[in-house]
């Protein structure tokens, strides 16, 4: 960025164009790197078999599990070099290293043999990769929640920060939008011989497009105006905000232990459980999903109205009272429209908490280490609680007690719920103020 659009920046309030313009190019980047990170749990029950030796489905699925929480022990380390980064060198710069990273993470994915033809190898480069990965997504989510934050048009900041789970979503979206394409082509053999690593080969190269693209990016106001600042990034800093670090992990174990469960686990649970045809379970969930994207925007500019609490609160009862009774029905229903419904119910009630998640978690911090106060507690969070969500549930299933998962899921919310009483509304006491 040139010094004339930096002293821009900070002597007046960009232009709305300018912040949509903004908006719209960190929420493409945030598009191809949560596609990335779903394309393993889009595509999982293709090419499970592939890198583990061959066994019943549930195991393998159990094992393809257990890769994808292992890729999220590295998203707290993620938050934590990249807030730093971000905290230090601008937003901009650790968007562009973070979905560099992503890149060389699916391409591994893409071109690595199967167990079958180099062994435990397969599988250990699958880790490697999935490592890289959540490297690259920790950082992705604090920078990226940050950056939106700071861009948004005071007022407005509900609304635009929503775009991070509309992005992130239609990354989902988009890569069950090619598992379906692919579908339609290709038969199941050759879906399960060769047909999904194209899903990581078209990750590989939008994640690369996507490095140019972030580098038109304007840094934003608030990092530039502490440029020069001591302690930027620093656990030494962050450690003066225990209460801050502790709302951010209350405020994100319900909502990541709900969000996984209904995105990424569920169509496992359509698929083993519910019995219903896979090809109609994908379907499914792209209309579902769809649905929940539009959902975003509409909440987060309901809370620029209402305030950030209230949509808090509606998740944490209706997470805590309905999800046993959705899981228990949808268990029992080989109706594919039935089972829409009760996912899209679900997906409208976690809503409450993903269209504004990031503006509050951005609210609590002062901007020298809003990216760290945001990255790091949210991902050790979601890496403990959101990472195994879906390896507890298949566990459970192994071991006969299916139905305690969806007390589990409904314990969660309900911790947070006891947080969302608690805290103050930060739309009213913002430290982007």
């Amino acid at each position: 960025m040139s010094a004339q659009t930096t002293v821009s920046a900070q002597s007046s309030p960009p232009s709305e164009r300018r912040v949509v313009g903004n908006v719209i190019r960190g929420s493409i980047g945030n598009l191809i790197e949560w596609y990335d990170w779903y394309a393993y749990a889009a595509f999982s029950i293709y090419f499970s078999a592939t890198f583990f030796p061959a066994s019943d489905q549930t195991a393998q699925w159990f094992n393809s599990a257990a890769v994808f929480a292992v890729g999220f022990l590295m998203r707290p380390l993620g938050g934590w070099l990249l807030g730093r980064f971000a905290d230090r060198y601008g937003r901009r710069n650790a968007l562009t290293l973070s979905v560099t990273m992503m890149a060389l993470g699916s391409l591994l994915i893409a071109v690595t043999p199967g167990y079958s033809t180099i062994g435990l190898a397969a599988p250990v480069v699958l880790v490697l990769a999935r490592l890289l990965q959540g490297l690259s997504v920790g950082g992705e989510y604090a920078t990226s929640a940050t950056y939106l934050s700071e861009v948004a048009t005071p007022g407005k900041r509900g609304f635009y920060s929503s775009f991070q789970y509309v992005t992130l979503t239609a990354g989902q979206l988009t890569a069950l939008g090619l598992q379906i394409v692919l579908q339609q082509f290709l038969s199941h053999e050759q879906l399960m011989s060769w047909g999904w690593r194209i899903a990581f080969g078209v990750g590989a190269l939008g994640a690369v497009a996507v490095m140019y693209l972030r580098r038109g990016m304007d840094e934003s106001a608030a990092f530039e105006s502490e440029k020069g600042t001591e302690s930027r990034g620093t656990l030494r800093a962050l450690a003066k905000y225990p209460r801050e670090v502790l709302l951010v992990v209350g405020l994100t174990l319900g909502g990541t232990v709900a969000f996984y469960t209904y995105t990424t686990y569920l169509q496992k649970f359509m698929v083993g459980t519910s019995k219903i045809d896979v090809k109609t379970v994908t379907w499914i969930n792209f209309f579902a999903l769809l649905v929940f994207v539009v959902l975003q925007p509409v909440a987060g500019r309901l809370s620029d109205r209402i305030g950030r609490r209230p949509l808090l609160m509606w998740f944490g009862v209706a997470g805590a009272l309905l999800t046993v009774p959705i899981l228990t029905l949808l268990a029992a229903t080989k109706n594919p429209v039935y089972a829409f419904a009760l996912m899209t119910v679900a997906l409208l009630i976690v809503t409450g908490y993903t269209s504004i998640n990031a503006i509050v978690k951005a609210e609590l911090f002062p901007t020298r280490i809003r990216a760290l106060g945001v990255g790091l507690p949210y991902a050790l969070t979601v890496a403990i609680f959101g990472g195994t969500a879906e390896m507890i549930a298949l566990g459970l299933k192994r071991a006969g007690h299916e139905s305690l998962f969806f007390w589990y899921v409904s314990g969660c919310v309900l911790i947070s719920l006891v947080v969302y009483l608690r805290m103050r509304e930060t739309s009213k006491d913002s430290a982007l103020d």
